[in-house]
């Protein structure tokens, strides 16, 4: 059976970038200072921020098979064998993964690997994988 999970998306995160690719452009167009070299700007940046929207909203993890995939727009990363999982956890590292939030969970699984993610049902799908392998040590508390 596949269960998919949709990954949690941090708005305040996406207005974070929104105003980095941006912020200057419309700091320019309030104050009349826009041309056709910055309208050029402003056209790549914005296919490139619809890019990272598709990254951010087209993440999600799929269970099946005894695998875990991770699915991030276009990429993937995985899959990961669940019997090689060995812990899951909380984490605030803010590295880049397939996690469009900053309410993430690291994964360790092998030898020293691991992949931090951001299910928005994290507590279901930890209990999903633990369902799957009983000697993953889930660390995630629901408050």
């Amino acid at each position: 059976m596949t269960k998919r999970y949709p990954s949690k998306v941090s708005f305040g995160l996406l207005i974070f970038i929104f105003l980095s690719f941006f912020g200057q452009l419309i700091f320019n167009l309030i104050n009349g200072q826009f041309d056709e070299k910055l309208l050029k700007v402003g056209i790549m940046l914005l296919v490139v921020f619809i890019f990272i929207l598709h990254l951010f909203f087209k993440t999600e993890y799929i269970v099946s098979n005894g695998q875990l995939d991770v699915k991030c727009g276009f990429f993937s990363y995985g899959p990961i064998s669940i019997e090689e999982i060995k812990e899951i956890s909380k984490t605030r590292s803010i590295i880049s993964s397939p996690a469009p939030s900053f309410d993430r969970i690291e994964i360790k699984y092998g030898k020293f690997d691991s992949i931090i993610i951001s299910p928005k049902d994290k507590f279901g799908f930890a209990e999903e994988l633990v369902k799957l392998n009983p000697k993953i040590k889930n660390n995630l508390v629901k408050k």
